[in-house]
């Protein structure tokens, strides 16, 4: 596969790249990258044919969604090329309880500043970054629609959202003709696979496109890791690969991972984002990158094709523990045989795999 190789957004007429570019480490410099190394990765990511920078206004506090900008008014033209997608919800000003959330007032606040931190007069595919159980959805959903409607944006997707609420708000938009949920951005890795339960299920039910994010367990799916190396040297996600290991059988996945990236010749990286990626409901995974290098290691995942074998295997050393009532509906499933592909209960998987 390539990186050109585009596909829609749901059941929106949108195109994008198998891989997007996340650009949460931009703009600090600890942790992440500066400016002119977050700008040189989205050069060679726009170079080998991606179309997707994805950010958000909370974002290294702003500074991601500037170095965009900057990016882009230094490349006349390119803006109507490529796909923005941001979002809104978090607090952006600490103390003041309107600074973030699904509010009229949050919303059209926050639109407003994004587009002028990206210097754009419109966003591609705008995020609820995060569900807000104290606005009433019809009100998150009228201000977008509005949104929508005066050009400010053009697509509405959902991130970190219950799917009970996903699917209210997909229903909601569509039978008042407002316009349409099209896409969710989930946490989506071989060690955080419970979006398999309901969240899949609303996506595959509502025809909606799946982004997921952190495909590499913030980072501990990336090769660094091991059982005797649980604190690789520069590693810049160190407390978030600390409570991916926590709780999980990461160590497991990881030696089924070595195995199979052996076997493909290829690193263990790309094996688990060609895991994700071979996954159907998934139409474009986010990756993130400190320096092109890792961009680069990251794109030679599109060049893995994993055999049916291998995926069963990393299928059944990373099956997820679902709630209820998922475990009891596969109790009592029938068995069913579809285009000679085993299908093997609600949550796994490998029932509906697309290479």
């Amino acid at each position: 596969m390539e990186l050109f190789e585009y596909r829609t957004v749901g059941r929106s007429g949108l195109r994008v790249s198998p891989l997007t570019l996340g650009t949460m480490t931009f703009g600090d410099a600890g942790w992440g990258s500066d400016a002119e190394t977050s700008k040189d990765v989205i050069a060679r990511y726009l170079d080998a044919g991606g179309n997707v920078i994805d950010t958000a206004n909370g974002y290294s506090e702003g500074r991601s969604e500037q170095i965009i900008g900057d990016y882009l008014a230094s490349r006349p033209g390119l803006r109507d090329r490529v796909v923005i997608s941001t979002k809104y919800a978090r607090n952006m000003y600490s103390g003041d309880p309107n600074g973030g959330g699904g509010s009229r007032k949050a919303i059209l606040e926050q639109v407003d500043a994004s587009l002028r931190r990206l210097g754009v007069d419109y966003i591609d595919l705008y995020w609820q970054h995060c569900f807000d159980q104290h606005t009433p959805i019809e009100e998150s959903l009228a201000t977008l629609n509005d949104l929508v409607r005066d050009g400010k944006i053009r697509y509405i997707g959902l991130s970190n959202t219950p799917a009970w609420a996903v699917s209210r708000m997909a229903t909601i938009a569509e039978l008042r003709g407002w316009a349409p949920i099209v896409a969710l951005q989930v946490e989506y890795s071989l060690v955080r696979r419970t979006v398999e339960g309901e969240l899949f299920q609303a996506a595959r039910e509502l025809d909606l496109a799946v982004l997921p994010y952190s495909p590499l367990a913030s980072g501990v799916l990336s090769g660094k890791y091991s059982r005797d190396n649980r604190a690789p040297e520069g590693s810049g996600r160190g407390p978030l690969a600390k409570a991916q290991l926590d709780g999980t059988n990461a160590f497991d996945v990881l030696d089924v991972l070595r195995k199979v990236a052996k076997r493909l010749d290829t690193s263990v990286a790309a094996v688990a984002l060609a895991w994700v990626r071979q996954q159907a409901p998934v139409t474009s995974t986010l990756i993130g990158a400190r320096s092109v290098t890792q961009l680069e290691a990251n794109l030679e995942s599109l060049q893995v094709t994993i055999p049916e074998d291998d995926l069963r295997e990393l299928d059944q050393v990373s099956v997820p523990d679902l709630n209820y009532p998922y475990p009891w509906l596969a109790s009592i499933a029938v068995p069913l045989t579809q285009s000679g592909t085993q299908i093997d209960g609600i949550g796994s998987a490998s029932y509906r795999r697309a290479v």
